[in-house]
């Protein structure tokens, strides 16, 4: 049998697209047979009805719309106009990974196979390479690959043998300093089920919960802006702070160089590990008292109040606790979070924890935090190890953030409904805004008369029995 000398007929070719585009294919059939089945003013009614519903649905309720109609929509228009076809080849060929079929004379290219778009700024393309080329040869070309398809960053990440992921990063949604929560006026204006953390890349309020079990895990390059991370949730519970409702441990693992002067804002308060540790032990032993007045009045998760507090154990710089000290200290300190972190939701004990590399060496207990944030990172692989697998080349390019000023702050975290990757940043905390807020919101000495059901260790227990 001969070899091959001519491409395959335009008839064949074109059905050969159809298939593998059957949402487009099939749309003019459809509305063919409606127009000849129902008449062109039920067609047109019902193409108006779609169009007036998906219009109420954009302007009466954005959040769940960006949510999930906004990728799709984003995602058809990016395909079919901005990487239609000839613009595609072209960039193939620019590029130079177009290559010429010997035996038909026919310059092929990596066939784009569908385009996911994240958010606005953000397009995920999945490419079929030829034979022959490798995942190496297209990060070698990641500047021109950047340059050809006017991206900002770009990441070349592999899905499967034969596929890969262009991930584009196009623009800085965030052109402002982004500011910092307010202060509420009252504890009763403080919501913990969504707590100010900034904004995210649509405009939108970006909160987080802090009550209910919700552990957060923050990983940020050094200078990424990780201390807004804390510094906001706590400017937007300072209310309840002052007022008893909640009690902040404070590890300040930087040599007190974040929260030193502040230490009195906080119930308890350490800058080296030996003492850090004994914070973390006392935090347990309180979770666990606090275990046992439930169970004694019968109630199987509490409310925060002056008699059981929304406890945090926030810990900057958590690689002094878990990796770079002591052994014996750091053995105990990973024991105590995991058994704070596996049953703290029912008393109101949560790990707010931060660092810079979020590697199972300096983050044992990764799997336990519930809430988590990557801001600019050192290495390509930090936010699938922070956000979760794929999440990078789904579009978390944490590793892309410029390292200057103007992106502090930015990072990503991930869409608890739709499981796609959302750019955020932090409210910037000026010093000025940390002292307003200890100054506003520093809470009074405790009333032991109220809580000593709640300290009181198996020691006191046991000499009250006696007595």
């Amino acid at each position: 049998m001969g070899k091959e000398s001519r491409r395959k007929g335009i008839e064949w070719r074109a059905a050969g697209w159809m298939a593998r585009h059957p949402g487009i294919s099939a749309t003019p059939p459809l509305l063919g047979a409606s127009l000849a089945e129902l008449g062109p003013v039920t067609t047109a009614g019902v193409l108006a009805g779609v169009g007036a519903a998906g219009l109420s649905w954009y302007r009466g309720h954005p959040a769940t719309f960006d949510r999930h109609a906004a990728p799709w929509l984003r995602a058809f228009r990016q395909r079919w106009l901005r990487y239609i076809g000839r613009r595609w080849r072209g960039v193939m060929i620019d590029c130079e990974f177009g290559r010429e079929n010997r035996r038909t004379g026919h310059v092929e290219v990596p066939r784009l196979i569908r385009v996911r778009s994240a958010s606005p700024s953000i397009d995920t393309l999945y490419v079929k390479i030829l034979r022959g080329q490798s995942l190496k040869r297209f990060q070698d070309a990641q500047d021109e690959l950047a340059m050809a398809l006017r991206a900002d960053a770009l990441g070349v990440t592999k899905v499967k043998p034969g596929v890969i992921a262009l991930t584009v990063v196009r623009g800085n949604p965030f052109e402002h300093i982004v500011d910092p929560a307010e202060i509420p006026a009252d504890t009763a204006d403080v919501d913990f089920e969504a707590l100010y953390m900034g904004e995210d890349e649509h405009g939108n309020d970006w909160t987080e919960p802090f009550i209910g079990g919700n552990h957060l895990l923050g990983c940020g390059a050094t200078g990424s802006g990780k201390a807004g991370l804390f510094w906001n949730p706590l400017r937007a519970m300072g209310p309840a702070i002052r007022d008893g409702l909640v009690q902040v441990d404070f590890l300040d693992l930087k040599g007190g160089m974040e929260a030193g002067v502040h230490r009195e804002f906080f119930h308890r308060y350490a800058d080296e590990p030996k003492p850090g540790l004994e914070v973390i032990e006392a935090f347990r032993d309180d979770m666990k008292a606090t275990q046992r007045y439930l169970a004694s009045e019968g109630l199987r998760k509490a409310t925060p109040s002056r008699e059981t507090p929304l406890r945090l154990l926030m810990i900057d710089e958590l690689a002094m606790m878990t990796a770079l000290g002591e052994s014996g200290i750091t053995r105990a300190a990973i024991k105590l979070m995991a058994e704070v972190m596996t049953q703290g939701r029912g008393p109101l004990f949560g790990v707010c924890a931060y660092v810079q590399e979020p590697t199972k060496d300096i983050v044992p207990v990764r799997d336990l935090f519930t809430r988590r944030v990557c801001l600019r990172t050192t290495a390509e692989n930090h936010p699938d190890m922070v956000l979760g697998d794929g999440m990078r080349q789904r579009g978390a390019l944490a590793d892309e953030i410029p390292a200057d000023d103007e992106h502090a702050g930015i990072g990503f975290r991930v869409d608890k409904y739709s499981r796609r990757p959302v750019r955020v940043r932090a409210g910037y905390v000026s010093d000025a805004d940390i002292t307003e807020l200890v100054r506003t919101c520093t809470p009074g000495p405790v009333d032991e008369s109220n809580v000593v059901h709640l300290h009181r260790g198996h020691d006191e227990d046991d000499e009250t029995e006696a007595a």
